[in-house]
């Protein structure tokens, strides 16, 4: 049963920030230092964050099954930036040992030994009405179906995700997230940032796996932004519209011909506002194409001089404002058990993560 007394607001307790104000600037110079390692980072929005990020002085490593684009990619990147600690890592997202092995040899990569920042972005979609069309209908018997997309888009985040929540806390000098924090360069950082969609907040007919696998990590992120504190990780999401990347194949663009469409610097942008500022715990972004809005949030003609554009647009951001009794209880035990560990805790995390190079030497 929810409540609505106001005591019971935990966002606080939670480290949750405020809500996220797109009009303030931020500067992408704050990712200077910051190890980040993106899964599907060969192409798409995973191209756009590494370009920007390396080129603000992040150094970055990208796992994809595209080998040959991965390879290329960061030799370019790394001719633009005259950095060498940018990597390609083969990495198959469905594949637990092979995610296990980016993040072993990402941290081994990274010139701090840690992994600042989590960028969860491989994703794929599946033929339309696929779902809807089994095949094999003159067989005795159907044929098992072939989920490739949620396998990528649900399964493979979930792993990278779980893989975050060992190896962030594990980050050389990081300390817990907190909206209190002072974001800057070389400031070490435990993030998981998760790209969803649209498709995350409303139905995607015809898209059966893409649209329950975004749904998915839609509840992934709920969930975990309001127990992650306790390890010290701030967890915020990108849900971008139809976006103008080659993930919309050409029956989807003609389907959106004459509509809007979003651009992929905005969702690069949005993604640096993220990753950049230390300070946005627990949040989640959409990004749509931009529009002339007034001062409540009324569409405007596009020829208006009043108002602003906005294509950044905040969802879920009152989940905390009224909780079920069991959940306010639960995170009040995390808060508890998270204070009491305190340095102690920290101390212990910092010396596991320091012999950890060590120790695996060692197993080998």
């Amino acid at each position: 049963m929810a409540t609505s007394n106001p005591a019971q607001d935990v966002a606080d307790i939670i480290h949750q920030s405020h809500p996220v104000d797109t009009t303030i600037p931020y500067d992408a110079g704050w990712v200077a230092g910051k190890t980040i390692i993106i899964t599907g980072g060969a192409s798409g929005f995973g191209e756009g964050f590494f370009r920007t990020w390396a080129k603000h002085g992040a150094n970055v490593i990208i796992g994809d099954v595209n080998s040959a684009r991965g390879k290329a990619l960061v030799e370019e990147v790394r001719k633009e930036t005259g950095s060498q600690n940018h990597h390609f890592l083969y990495c198959d997202v469905t594949n637990w040992q092979s995610q296990v092995d980016f993040f072993r040899t990402a941290t081994e990569l990274s010139p701090t030994k840690g992994i600042d920042a989590v960028v969860a972005n491989a994703g794929i979609v599946e033929d339309p009405m696929s779902f809807q069309r089994p095949v094999g209908l003159d067989l005795p018997e159907p044929p098992k179906p072939n989920f490739r997309a949620f396998d990528v888009d649900m399964v493979g985040v979930m792993y990278t995700a779980h893989l975050a929540m060992w190896h962030l806390p594990r980050n050389p000098r990081s300390q817990t997230a907190k909206a209190s924090a002072i974001p800057g360069p070389n400031t070490p950082d435990r993030h998981l940032l998760l790209i969803g969609s649209v498709a995350s907040l409303a139905p995607l007919a015809g898209s059966v796996e893409y649209s329950v696998a975004k749904h998915g990590v839609l509840g992934m992120f709920r969930s975990l932004r309001s127990t992650a504190f306790a390890n010290g990780i701030r967890v915020n999401m990108l849900c971008p519209y139809f976006i103008d990347t080659a993930i919309i194949p050409a029956g989807g663009r003609l389907i959106l011909a004459g509509g809007a469409m979003g651009k992929p610097e905005d969702v690069v942008d949005a993604g640096t506002r993220l990753i950049a500022d230390t300070r946005i715990v627990g949040r989640a972004l959409v990004i749509g194409p931009k529009v002339r809005v007034d001062g409540d949030f009324d569409l405007l003609p596009e020829t208006s001089k009043e108002g602003n554009e906005k294509a950044v647009w905040e969802a879920y951001a009152d989940d905390f404002v009224e909780l079920e009794v069991f959940t306010l209880r639960f995170i009040k035990l995390l808060n508890t058990v998270q204070r009491i560990r305190g340095w102690g805790g920290w101390m212990l995390d910092i010396a596991k993560a320091l012999m950890y190079p060590i120790s695996f030497l060692m197993r080998r």
